[in-house]
């Protein structure tokens, strides 16, 4: 089997649990025909280049999956026939998958960072004689 990538474009009216139940529908058409799901990421509504259909926007779905070449034939077919589906492509993946690196919290913004040594030190005795001078 091989790797290969499937980017859909979403109509932006489609949101939600519909949204969800889309995605679902199409991530279950792999799986019955014996596919393996890598990856699944939904990139959200953007705005897109050109319209397409009279849309300025659309929801972006990226699916990365093991199968036979078989199975894309079915798997565009059932996009093609979908009318919320604006636009899709499935090319062969030939790259390996990365996984994003885990957000850590920096440690150096936690600290209170360090006066600069160019800045002068204006002690506060100082700045109340001035004002009060004035």
């Amino acid at each position: 089997m091989r790797k290969y990538e499937s980017l859909y474009i979403i109509h932006p009216d489609v949101v939600g649990d519909e949204l969800t139940a889309m995605v679902e529908r199409f991530q279950t058409i792999l799986t019955d025909l014996n596919s393996g799901i890598l990856k699944l990421d939904n990139w959200g509504t953007r705005k897109l280049a050109y319209p397409i259909k009279k849309q300025e926007k659309g929801c972006y779905v990226q699916t990365i999956f093991e199968a036979d070449a078989e199975v894309i034939a079915e798997y565009e077919r059932r996009l093609r026939l979908d009318e919320k589906v604006l636009r899709f492509m499935t090319l062969r993946f030939e790259g390996e998958l990365v996984e994003a690196p885990a957000e850590e919290a920096p440690a150096a913004a936690e600290e209170t960072p360090a006066a600069p040594e160019d800045a002068p030190v204006v002690a506060a005795d100082e700045s109340e004689e001035t004002e009060s001078a004035e």
